[in-house]
């Protein structure tokens, strides 16, 4: 019962905080697409398949911050100077402005404010049985381990095999920072990580 009414309390949140930020950031939003326009050749919005709840796949949306075809040249960033990553898209990455598109997701049911960052399918299929327990819960815009690790580029960049590193290393604590809400899923933990992460963000 009390599990039953924080997933709606927090569906409900997830929903009014999406539609709100939505409109909040829309003059925002328009300025940043001109300013993409302005500064590469591209779409505006990066559209990537991640895996959500249950191991569905769901089209993950983000300014893009990228030059095209970036992905090609591997799906993580290292460190803060990244040649694929182009002018205004290094700005938006260090505000986490690219993340706005990512509230419609949130609308959409497929992602929550609060949950693990949905990976693409070449990690979660390296999961093992454990980790795998982060698909039984929507994925989200941030959690405790995006809160820890702010500064991942700059960790992956210290490695000199950034892949094999986040997938060892990196997934491994995630997961484990991830269990805080996934095993105690309530309001006020959802309310106290967008807390967090606003602090993070901006104090």
């Amino acid at each position: 019962m009390i599990l039953a009414l924080n997933r709606i309390l927090i569906r409900s949140a997830d929903i009014f905080f999406s539609f709100l930020g939505l409109i909040f950031f829309l003059i925002p939003a328009i300025i940043i697409a001109i300013l993409i326009k302005f500064d590469s050749k591209g779409p505006v919005i990066f559209k990537q398949t991640r895996v959500g709840k249950g191991g569905k796949d769901f089209r993950l949306l983000k300014f893009r911050t990228m030059n095209r075809n970036a992905e090609s040249k591997g799906l993580i960033t290292v460190g803060t100077a990244d040649p694929r990553i182009t002018g205004i898209g290094s700005v938006l990455r260090r505000t986490k402005l690219d993340e706005i598109p990512q509230l419609y997701n949130v609308l959409l049911g497929e992602m929550s404010l609060v949950g693990p960052r949905p990976e693409v399918r070449k990690y979660v299929d390296q999961y093992s049985p454990e980790h795998r327990i982060v698909l039984s819960v929507r994925p989200g815009i941030t959690d405790f381990a995006s809160i820890k690790f702010s500064n991942e580029n700059e960790l992956l960049s210290k490695s000199d095999d950034p892949d094999q590193y986040y997938v060892e290393h990196l997934i491994p604590e995630k997961i484990r920072l991830n269990m805080n809400f996934i095993e105690k899923p309530t309001i006020g933990n959802y309310l106290t990580i967008i807390w967090l992460t606003l602090r993070k963000l901006f104090f």
